[in-house]
């Protein structure tokens, strides 16, 4: 069996939980196939539970606990130079070490990498084949970020984008193959890096849609009341925090007028302060972590999607529909996800568009709605399939143009 460096910028389970789940899969995939060596980071005292069944899948790992405090502390050094914040913040000598260490020890021909941050521990000459995983872009983010905040964070997010992009752009130059989550993001990143356009490509998500199923019989985590609309994510990211603060001040009101019984949940783990705050206003719970998103999922009458900031494919969205819930998205969190709206779920290009599609749902709940999206994402988001265009790209010589998605 063939070894494999993968790095990732967290770890890589558990397989249901957030922003680890395309990594957790791509790790659970690679192993069936080569002995994976794993480096990756831990920035959550929670995850360090999961390490033996990680460990259980890999060869040789090496695990660096990440301090959140000290890398922002770290990460602003780079303001000096011009070197993207995102790599001082994951910068690391002991996992450095490690993987010259790993080298002089076993025949690793191969490299993925998850998160443009973690090329930086990768020396392209060493490997027959390296594959980097973006995602997203990036870079845009940070961009778009800047657009929305004022002076000087702007300056920083706009100095961030334009840093990121040029360490992008050479990553995509080094590697033989770029892959991200959407046609659209691969597209994107396509325009940006025109020189590197022959080796961009995408692989999209996939759902398990036996664990996100709702033939489970779970307890309903409500309290008794009215019907609840629920949003779930990671509530220390940004354009999550913007999502709930947007919809609690622009469209839940007017829903409450109509619905004064109806709750809002914010389901997610970490919650901002800003995220804290709003449960003080009328409807609005946070719960901040769960051990389990399914239930909040299977007793909402609707799943809400308000982002006004997204990249990529987002998997809150994808699970509640396998989950056969109603749900209303933004056009932002919309893009990427194989959908018909109007059939598969809601699209609402504005508040007042958010209002009338809540209200209308909560009058008469969609149920044929709930039965086509768990059929889209039966049809569109099988894991093994969709991974299979990493194995291609991991088998074929360079160069690797004819086996790279095509972006147009």
């Amino acid at each position: 069996m063939e070894h494999l460096l993968y790095l990732a910028h967290r770890i890589p389970y558990p397989p249901n939980k957030g922003d680890k789940i395309r990594s957790y899969h791509l790790l659970k995939h690679l192993a069936q196939r080569y002995q994976v060596h794993l480096g990756t980071f831990i920035d959550d005292p929670d995850d360090w539970q999961y390490v033996d069944a990680v460990k259980a899948l890999c060869g040789e790992t090496h695990f660096v606990r990440l301090n959140s405090r000290m890398a922002k502390v770290r990460s602003a050094t780079a303001l000096l130079g011009s070197r993207p914040l995102s790599l001082d913040y994951y910068r690391d000598t002991g996992l450095s070490r490690w993987v010259d260490r790993l080298h002089r020890k076993l025949p690793v021909s191969r490299v993925l990498v998850f998160s443009s941050a973690m090329a930086q521990f990768v020396r392209p000459e060493r490997y027959a084949r390296r594959v980097i995983d973006f995602v997203d872009v990036d870079s845009m983010k940070w961009t778009q970020y800047a657009a929305q905040k004022s002076w000087p964070m702007n300056r920083v997010y706009g100095r961030e984008g334009r840093q990121l992009l040029r360490y992008e752009r050479q990553v995509a130059r080094d590697f033989d193959a770029s892959l991200f989550v959407s046609p659209q993001e691969a597209a994107l990143f396509a325009s940006l890096a025109p020189d590197s356009a022959s080796k961009i490509g995408w692989f999209s998500n996939g759902v398990d849609s036996s664990y996100f199923s709702p033939l489970h019989d779970f307890d309903n985590p409500y309290p008794e009341g009215g019907p609840v609309m629920v949003f779930s994510g990671a509530m220390d990211y940004w354009p999550n925090v913007d999502a709930v603060q947007w919809f609690a001040d622009e469209m839940l009101p007017a829903i409450l007028k109509q619905h004064p019984a109806a709750r809002f949940y914010i389901v997610g783990s970490r919650p901002a302060r800003e995220v804290q705050a709003l449960a003080e206003r009328p409807g609005v719970h946070v719960t901040g972590t769960v051990p389990d998103v399914r239930p909040y999922l299977a007793y909402a009458h609707l799943s809400v999607a308000p982002l006004r900031l997204a990249r990529g494919i987002q998997n809150k969205v994808l699970e509640a529909m396998a989950m056969g819930k109603p749900v209303i998205v933004s056009p932002q969190a919309l893009e990427g996800i194989e959908a018909k709206p109007g059939r598969d779920l809601m699209l609402a290009a504005s508040p007042a568009e958010f209002i009338g599609r809540a209200c209308d749902a909560l009058d008469d709940p969609p149920a044929d709605m709930g039965r086509a999206a768990r059929a889209q994402v039966e049809a569109s988001y099988n894991w093994d399939v969709n991974m299979a265009r990493v194995d291609a790209l991991l088998d074929m010589p360079f160069p690797l143009s004819s086996m790279v998605a095509t972006c147009s």
